[in-house]
This record gives structure tokens, C-alpha cells and sequence, in this order.
């Protein structure tokens, strides 16, 4: 799936596809539980890959579908179920908040670390009594999208400033050439500074994302 490490942007193996005429990349699967499955795979393998040790948890209900810890050093990282157009039930059966998992962080006595320069969107806990650390992506949570610092590249060329916005902006034309390197960086950073204050998830609305593997996973 498309991320964005730090100040460079990882283009998708199907737009590159696309761009040198190779076969087409479905973008939106007819099975999305097929689908989910295949992202998960795909996040474990890269997890993997990075030094990770992920552990798919999706059928045990327990509000997010994979954990994923950092060898050697304990630390453990939870991204909260979030609500798509196309998963209303399966949300309704599967979500706990990260929320409620941070009031009993820190009602055990864990503390919540400093955020530093360039981190991504988790909100990280330590313990005295513990070499391990903890990390929440709570997207339901209070002030969650005051400091996300994140985009998504869609494989279709489409750059989309929230997960669950009206929709991607076509970079396509940016892409064909080394050349226009500077003026893709220039659209970017211009249509970062058009990025809406807030999703709209609490108001029960996904915006155009039917499922998160039709933007990548």
C-alpha cells in the first residue's frame, strides 16, 4: 500500500504499472473481505520486511485486525477499526475505541511519551515497570486529525488528503517525467494547505471510500 516515510512519498506498484503500459491493476475488489485479507498479508510482509514481527488478530474481535511489534524492544502498535461505507455491520460488531484502550493505559499507570519531530499518527505509552512501549492510532479520537501528517497516493494516480474525503486529486499528469519532480512537490504542497480540519467519521460519514483496499489498504 501507498505511505509516506518521512518527507518522501512511496508511489504504488500498479500506478507504476500503469505508467509503462503493463496490464491494469484492479483498484476495487468485488470481495472486499478477500481483499482485507490480501491487505493484511501485504502489511505483515512489509512489517516484515522493515524488522517488525505482525500478528494478524483480525477474527479474534478484539478492535483492530493487526498487531505488529518491533523485535527486542516490546514495543506494540494498534490502529483502530474505522467505519467505510461498505463495513457498517462488521464495524459495528468489531470496534473498540482507542480511546477507551488509552483510559486504561493510563489508568494502569501508563504515560504517555512526547511526541517527536516526523512521527507519525500514533500516540505512544510507556510504563516504569516495563521495557516495552505501546502505540494507539485512534482516529475516533479527541483532536486526532490536529496532528495527522499524513497523505494516501491511490494506485489509480490520485492523491487523497484524508483517508475518508470527498475523493482523490488526480497527480497523474506530475508523474510521467523526472522532470516535473519540483512542480509534483509544488501541487502537493499546495493541496495540503486546501486539507479539510477533520474527517467526518463521527457523524457516521466515510466520505467517497467505499473500502480502504479501493485507496491502497
Amino acid at each position: 500500500p501507498p505511505v509516506v516515510l518521512g518527507g518522501m512519498l512511496v508511489v504504488p506498484k500498479g500506478l507504476l504499472m500503469a505508467m509503462t503500459g503493463q496490464a491494469a491493476v484492479s483498484i476495487v475488489p468485488a470481495d472486499t473481505q478477500a481483499s482485507a485479507a490480501r491487505a493484511r498479508a501485504i502489511v505483515m510482509d512489509v512489517g516484515r520486511s522493515l524488522g517488525f514481527e505482525p500478528t494478524d488478530r483480525e477474527f479474534e474481535k478484539l478492535g483492530y485486525d493487526v498487531e505488529s511489534g518491533v523485535p527486542g524492544t516490546g514495543k506494540l502498535r494498534f490502529i483502530e477499526v474505522m467505519r467505510t461505507n461498505d463495513n457498517t455491520a462488521f464495524f459495528q460488531a468489531r470496534h473498540l475505541a482507542g480511546q477507551t484502550v488509552i483510559e486504561r493505559l493510563e489508568q494502569a499507570g501508563w504515560r504517555r511519551l512526547p511526541r517527536v519531530a516526523g512521527a507519525g499518527p500514533a500516540v505512544e505509552y510507556a510504563h516504569a515497570a516495563s521495557r516495552g512501549q505501546i502505540g494507539i492510532i485512534a482516529p475516533y479520537a479527541k483532536d486526532f486529525c490536529a496532528s495527522c501528517n499524513r497523505l494516501r497516493m491511490a494506485s489509480n494516480g490520485k492523491l487523497h488528503l484524508c483517508l475518508f474525503g470527498d475523493g482523490g486529486i488526480d497527480l497523474r499528469p506530475f508523474l510521467q517525467q523526472d522532470a516535473d519532480r519540483e512542480a509534483l512537490i509544488e501541487r502537493i504542497r499546495a493541496l495540503t494547505a486546501t486539507k479539510a480540519p477533520a474527517h467526518r467519521l463521527h457523524q457516521n460519514d466515510s466520505g467517497a471510500t467505499p473500502h480502504l483496499a479501493s485507496i491502497g489498504g
